[in-house]
């Protein structure tokens, strides 16, 4: 199981906590893009990229190349495995509840009477 509290994890909750930077994963996905590639669907200037971009480093979710002047970023999805463990938890936890809900409202339909197509009761 996942530890609940470690840097690592609060990193990568912390980096996809906001929507530029899971965007910037997302579009990472498709393959490397450059900061500048990375920034162009966002009225944000080179520099705030770069910070969005550092929070994604620092998280472990992408890994940055420099190429000349040409900073190449491209996805590091390791970090998003303990992210993903953490969260299937959850998804067992209401997924359990949501079984149990069902079961419930199978007896109870089950127990009610029958309506024939007249209404009348069997």
């Amino acid at each position: 199981m996942v530890e609940l509290r470690t840097p690592e994890l609060d990193n990568v909750f912390h980096a996809l906590g906001d929507a530029t930077r899971r965007h910037m994963l997302r579009s990472l996905a498709g393959g490397e893009r450059t900061v500048s590639q990375l920034a162009e669907p966002f009225a944000i200037s080179l520099a705030a990229a770069s910070k969005h971009i550092k929070a994604l480093e620092n998280a472990g979710l992408i890994r940055r190349e420099v190429r000349g002047r040409t900073h190449i970023c491209r996805l590091a999805p390791g970090p998003l495995a303990g992210a993903h463990e953490w969260l299937s938890f959850y998804e067992r936890f209401w997924n359990n509840r949501l079984d149990e809900l069902e079961r419930l409202l199978r007896e109870e339909d089950a127990a009610r009477p029958k309506k024939t197509e007249r209404g009348d009761e069997k």
